[in-house]
């Protein structure tokens, strides 16, 4: 399953640093707008405690994390969508992607040219949501013309449209973002619009201020979380440029560093779960001496939906599957302990995937 999730933002807020530390891609990060032009992507491995614990179990000969995609799509500026800054380029690219990284800025950096000339968090969201809302708002706006007079001749489902497209505009024209509307998309096709997509923010602080954030960057975050609750959006504060030092760390190097800022794990880990959990994802595991293997699906799949991850054969011939719960899995020390205990199930077609299963598929084509 190929999910991507795309870091927008507005320019050297530190969305290409993001990236490359995600994906040790060194893309040009250069401290001027517009660096990045096309968009870059990157496979991500998805970090997940669970399938080293399985592993040490098994002890495979490979492990295969699940992964994700990253996108860094470049800077947004304000009137992007009138075409400002190649705006209408860009806001192309955030249409194909599946989910949104919202990096902002929230430190202070002579060094660093701010686009809009100083630092103001809320203003920098908002001028992103309204290009992003334009943007929309031009879409539905195109849709409605094209369906107008079929609606007004008496179609009944070109005039509920219609009248849907109406309300859609309404909101996006006070600059409203779709995706606390969703109710009004049912029926339609989300991927259209970009303000209907999933959202993280990621706020992007200084080294200095990761352990004990000033007065004014605290009262910054909180206004990024005001935004995010009524997106239901999750906050993440990082600093984009320690999480870049330490990745050129080992394991072992960088504990002390951890201890010092007072972090249990790279804050890059927890936003890529974030990314991966927007989209309504979850992992099964597959556990062998060959391989353990960690597999992307949508919540609420059903056992044969999981099989056709795998392949197409296993979904053709699926005969049953053969399922420990992750915390059995552990705690009986492995399939092994769990079947003495009963604690392996045969389930069906129709069983609906638990986030963490390890799972055994039986097939026959």
């Amino acid at each position: 399953m190929s999910v991507e999730c795309g870091i927008v933002g507005l320019p050297n807020v530190g969305k290409s640093t993001l990236f490359n530390t995600l994906t040790s891609a060194q893309v040009p990060a250069e401290n001027f707008p517009f660096c990045t032009v096309d968009p870059h992507r990157g496979v991500v491995p998805v970090p997940d405690p669970r399938m080293e614990s399985i592993s040490e179990i098994v002890k495979p000969e490979k492990k295969v994390p699940t992964a994700m995609t990253f996108v860094d799509i470049a800077g947004l500026v304000k009137g992007a969508s009138a075409g400002e800054g190649l705006g209408n380029q860009f806001l192309s690219h955030i249409r194909e992607v599946h989910a949104i990284a919202h990096v902002v800025r929230c430190f202070e950096d002579d060094n660093i040219i701010h686009v809009m000339g100083s630092v103001d968090p809320k203003r920098d969201i908002e001028i992103i949501e309204l290009e992003l809302c334009l943007s929309d708002l031009d879409a539905a706006k195109k849709r409605a013309d094209r369906i107008e007079r079929l609606a007004k001749s008496g179609n009944a489902e070109a005039k509920a449209e219609f009248d849907v497209l109406s309300k859609i505009m309404e909101n996006l024209g006070k600059g409203i973002p779709l995706r606390r509307h969703k109710e009004l998309l049912k029926g339609l096709t989300e991927d259209r619009f970009l303000t209907s997509k999933p959202l993280v923010f990621v706020v992007n602080l200084s080294e200095s201020e990761i352990r004990s954030p000033s007065e004014r960057t605290r009262g910054w975050i909180s206004e990024v979380e005001k935004i995010a609750a009524l997106d239901s959006a999750t906050v993440i504060p990082m600093s984009i440029g320690l999480e870049q030092q330490l990745g050129t760390l080992s394991e072992e190097d960088r504990k002390p560093f951890y201890e010092e800022y007072g972090i249990s794990e790279p804050a890059l880990h927890r936003f890529i779960r974030e990314a991966y959990g927007l989209l309504g994802l979850m992992t099964y595991f597959t556990a062998g001496v060959k391989e353990v293997r960690a597999w992307t699906l949508k919540r609420g799949s059903s056992a044969v939906e999981a099989a056709g991850t795998i392949h197409s054969d296993f979904a053709r011939g699926f005969i049953r599957a053969e399922v420990i719960a992750y915390a059995d899995y552990i705690a009986c020390k492995g399939e092994k302990g769990a079947k003495e205990k009963g604690l392996q199930r045969a389930e069906g077609r129709d069983y609906i995937v638990q986030d963490g299963d390890v799972i055994y598929f039986r097939f026959n084509v």
